[in-house]
């Protein structure tokens, strides 16, 4: 089995279409309006912005937290600064001898979304 998509709710799909584009470096795939959805790619797992779907929480393997804050500027609200979370020893939950770095962002619509880093300290 595998993960095939993800939904996320979305007020405005130009708006989300905006944000998403800046945080993924990706433009949407598909956009059916009506009734609202708006598709992007996350290497195969498809990336769903529906006016009717619930909020949730996602979490995005980003190469370097820091920098994704900064090239959002003031598109979304920090609600938690980049930190490190875990030193992975081995390779259980990420790759072993490095940082897990995390930071959370509230999104156009008030979704929160996790990013998240793998570094050397």
């Amino acid at each position: 089995m595998r993960l095939v998509q993800i939904a996320q709710h979305a007020d405005d799909l130009d708006r989300a279409a905006d944000f998403y584009s800046v945080l993924l470096q990706a433009e949407p795939k598909a956009r059916f309006d009506p009734p609202g959805l708006l598709f992007f790619d996350l290497d195969g797992v498809r990336l769903l912005l529906d006016r009717n779907a619930p909020s949730s929480l996602i979490y995005l393997h980003v190469q370097n937290v820091h920098e994704v804050i900064e090239r959002l500027g003031g598109l979304a609200e920090v609600v938690s600064h980049p930190h490190v979370i875990f030193h992975h020893e081995d390779d259980t939950l990420g790759p072993a001898g490095h940082d897990e770095w995390q930071a959370f962002l509230r999104d156009p619509d008030g979704n929160t979304v996790g990013l998240i880093a793998f570094q050397r300290p």
